[in-house]
């Protein structure tokens, strides 16, 4: 990838890197526990060494599964991995959707999910870390078609391919409730459909759409939309308790590989590998 790649992707101050704490002195007996009087995320991950993640086939840059190998790829790999060798613990995958994120959280399923947008409703069940990223949202639309603010979405009759259970639901809802909502399990099922005339165009964050153009080049073009200009902060979910430790090393964490441009070069390389170029970014994208 080119330095104009590197230059555009999600830029963390260097001042505020936070040094990471060793496995060893982070090691103590939990001396809180779970809201519910359980034993909290820290101490559990602590005791067993394997640190459940939330993965997401078929949803690249993010998560992408060898069907064949079983094999996970994408940017959030190399940063669970990373998280997990603070704990000195080994990663489990946990096959879920953006739908069942959250629920996978409450239920004590797994200990992180990636890139969920803090939305009031999800604070209510879950916790927070602070932004892994902030980036802009657009769409990919079928060819002849080329939108460029919410107000071209919202025509009747225009049909918006949307993963259920994700924050493009919120979006569409509120600025394209004209537009008819096509709700499918996973941005791949999306694609298909834009494929297949299914629908005229698909919401995406900026990450995720330069991932689907970048596997899908028939596709045209990644848009960003604007009028106005949606752009959120995309944080780690964790669960809600009153140990705070877990969230406390993941925020230190954060903070020193965003400040390092660990962060950006994970993201750069997941991009590269489903075939992004810069050319390929649209005009005024920023992370």
């Amino acid at each position: 990838m080119t330095e104009d790649l590197l230059g555009r992707l999600s830029r963390r101050g260097l001042a505020g890197a936070a040094v990471l704490l060793p496995a060893a002195a982070i090691a103590a007996p939990a001396a809180a526990a779970t809201a519910a009087g359980g034993e909290s995320t820290f101490a559990r991950v602590m005791r067993t060494k394997k640190l459940r993640i939330s993965a997401l086939s078929g949803e690249p840059p993010y998560f992408d599964k060898n069907l064949a190998t079983g094999k996970w790829g994408g940017f959030c790999v190399p940063m669970a991995e990373d998280i997990a060798k603070v704990f000195r613990a080994e990663v489990v995958y946990v096959d879920s959707t953006w739908g069942t994120s959250v629920l996978n959280l409450q239920s004590g399923k797994v200990d992180l999910s990636f890139s969920l947008n803090p939305t009031p409703q999800r604070a209510l069940a879950i916790g927070f870390t602070e932004p892994l990223l902030i980036h802009p949202f657009g769409c990919i639309a079928k060819p002849g078609f080329t939108p460029s603010t919410w107000a071209d979405l919202d025509k009747p009759g225009l049909r918006l391919a949307i993963s259920v259970g994700s924050l493009y639901q919120v979006l569409a809802k509120r600025y394209a409730p004209k537009a008819t909502a096509v709700g499918l399990p996973s941005t791949d099922q999306c694609v298909l459909a834009l494929q297949s005339g299914r629908a005229d165009a698909i919401p995406l964050a900026a990450i995720p759409g330069l991932g689907v153009i970048g596997k899908n080049p028939s596709l045209g073009t990644y848009r960003l939309i604007g009028d106005p200009t949606i752009a959120l902060p995309s944080n780690l979910g964790i669960p809600r308790q009153t140990d705070t430790r877990f969230r406390d090393v993941l925020n230190a964490w954060i903070e020193y590989h965003g400040g390092v441009g660990d962060i950006r070069q994970w993201i750069v390389e997941a991009l590269a590998a489903e075939g992004v170029k810069a050319s390929q970014l649209p005009a005024g994208l920023t992370f």
